[in-house]
């Protein structure tokens, strides 16, 4: 399955903004992770089709999945 894949801030680093990856059926948000390289501990937000989500997640066919690192600041 293919799915579209958003990034921001630091995540963006060494990867991409934006790009479709191709997935096995039934991955979750966690094996598009590990597959970029991106620790859950970097990760605040993640979103598919503009719902909230978990890494526990199912992904299909088509979905937009966006992840979002922690934003510090002061």
């Amino acid at each position: 399955m293919l799915v579209k894949v958003t990034l921001f801030a630091t995540l963006q680093k060494s990867r991409f903004h934006k790009r479709e990856i191709s997935l096995p059926e039934s991955a979750q948000v966690r094996d598009l992770l590990s597959l970029l390289n991106i620790s859950m501990d970097d990760v605040e937000i993640l979103v598919i089709n503009k719902k909230n989500a978990t890494f526990n997640s199912f992904l299909r066919d088509s979905d937009s999945i966006t992840i979002i690192p922690p934003i510090g600041g002061g």
